[in-house]
């Protein structure tokens, strides 16, 4: 009895600590989030409702777990509304996301829009690659492969 007990209570400890926390995020926290230059942050822009943002989720969880021993970031940016929150919860534990996930809380669609690159039509998916010590900020409005994705991050690391 106490030995089943103990597995339980480990196996729950070990499950809910794998799973990212979906967290709220402002624009001057996402800013100040990725001011590190000693790592480089793969900043994807998504929401549950769009598919080609599902469709390459796994894509983003796959490069963060392949480098983790490396100084990358992968940020995986909610851009459903607030409201929203609860089902962005359900949706990052059921796809049991590992990377770190935030809701981006916002004045407007367009003031954090403009803020992360003036030529982003606001369409999603949109991913925003940034290495501050070689001076790299490049913004992608398109759906990624594994394979693009990792050209992407291994051309600007």
């Amino acid at each position: 009895m106490k030995k089943s007990v103990l597995s339980f209570i480990v196996s729950g400890l070990l499950c809910t600590g794998a799973f990212a926390q979906v967290k709220k995020i402002t624009l001057p926290q996402l800013q100040k989030r990725i001011s590190n230059p000693d790592t480089v942050y793969v900043v994807n822009f998504w929401a549950t409702w769009c598919k080609p943002c599902i469709e390459e989720l796994p894509h983003f969880e796959k490069l963060q777990a392949e480098y983790k021993n490396q100084p990358l970031k992968v940020l995986l940016v909610s851009m459903d509304f607030e409201s929203k929150l609860p089902e962005v919860v359900k949706f990052a534990k059921a796809r049991q996301l590992r990377s770190e996930v935030y809701l981006v809380s916002r004045k407007s669609d367009q003031e954090l829009i403009d803020a992360i690159d003036k030529e982003w039509s606001g369409a999603l998916p949109g991913t925003l690659i940034v290495n501050g010590k070689k001076g790299i900020r490049k913004f992608h409005e398109e759906e990624f492969t594994y394979d693009a994705l990792n050209k992407l991050y291994q051309t600007n690391k």
